[in-house]
């Protein structure tokens, strides 16, 4: 049966909103390092929002999708990093059930909560990541070594459970942790992508369990995951990150992380500006 003209349309726009997201993505990922998803969350609610998606679950969607993308980036940069010897694997082990776990009760809240409150909680940790990005100073320290005992017990699953309520990795919260602990910015780099396949994993498997009203639920989506944009956005992002990559030698990356901090602090607060609905 053939599909009527104005779904063939909006799959077009679809397809070319999804296309630009990843290639943005990719492109910002190679050159400063961070995840996507800090780009990928709010990129996906605006071009669902566009085509009309702008449900109450819309912002469980747009978590859920970017932590299916952080699969399987995660599992490239982890394999890289450790073929460099990077990866700080005792640190990892520690720090897994904790983060495994937040992931998994992330999940469990987001599931209950509208958009407009995810919105905010978006809102409000972006603007501390683009904080931290635009005035974190590489000699700050809280200790000379990862901690162990009760502050791991507590900081693993708060990091798992807030990077799912933002439908991120590792990298916005694990690099600049370790960092404070003394870990090496490399090995911090490398031992975050771990993470973040701590965090993507398990929530991605409880988030296809999550009902999400047909009547706003874009094309192709399974659970709360959406399979177009996931497998556009990994497509575009294996193009366009190498060249990233390339123009990060090319240009200083300090001025350019205080302009993503900058855009990152904009985009939160347009989320919190919507999530009280202004």
């Amino acid at each position: 049966m053939p599909i009527p003209m104005p779904e063939i349309s909006l799959l077009l726009q679809m397809v070319a909103l999804l296309l630009a997201i990843g290639a943005l993505a990719g492109v910002v990922a190679g050159m400063l390092g961070v995840g996507g998803g800090i780009i990928l969350v709010p990129a996906f609610f605006y071009a669902f929002t566009y085509l009309g998606y702008a449900g109450p679950q819309l912002m469980q969607i747009c978590l859920a999708t970017s932590l299916a993308t952080i699969v399987v980036t995660s599992i490239r940069s982890v394999l890289a990093h450790h073929a460099k010897g990077a990866v700080e694997w005792p640190i990892l082990r520690g720090w897994a059930p904790g983060i495994a776990t937040g992931a998994v009760l992330g999940v469990l809240v987001a599931a209950g909560l509208r958009s407009s409150t995810l919105q905010g909680i978006f809102g409000v940790l972006g603007l501390v990541v683009g904080l931290y990005l635009a005035f974190g100073r590489a000699h700050w320290r809280l200790g000379p070594a990862m901690p162990g005992g009760v502050v791991r017990a507590v900081l693993s699953p708060l990091m798992g459970f807030l990077s799912v309520l933002m439908g991120i990795g590792g990298g916005s919260f694990g690099v600049p942790l370790m960092s404070l602990y003394g870990v090496p910015i490399h090995r911090a780099v490398a031992t975050a992508a771990g993470f973040g396949l701590l965090i993507a994993v398990p929530s991605v498997i409880a988030f296809l369990f999550v009902g999400i009203d047909p009547a706003f639920r874009p094309p192709f989506t399974v659970g709360a995951v959406n399979l177009a944009a996931f497998a556009v956005v990994i497509a575009m992002t294996l193009i366009t990150a190498p060249l990233g990559v390339r123009l990060a030698h090319w240009m200083d990356p300090k001025p350019l992380k205080r302009v993503f901090a900058v855009f990152i602090m904009a985009v939160a607060l347009n989320m919190l500006r919507k999530s009280l609905g202004f």
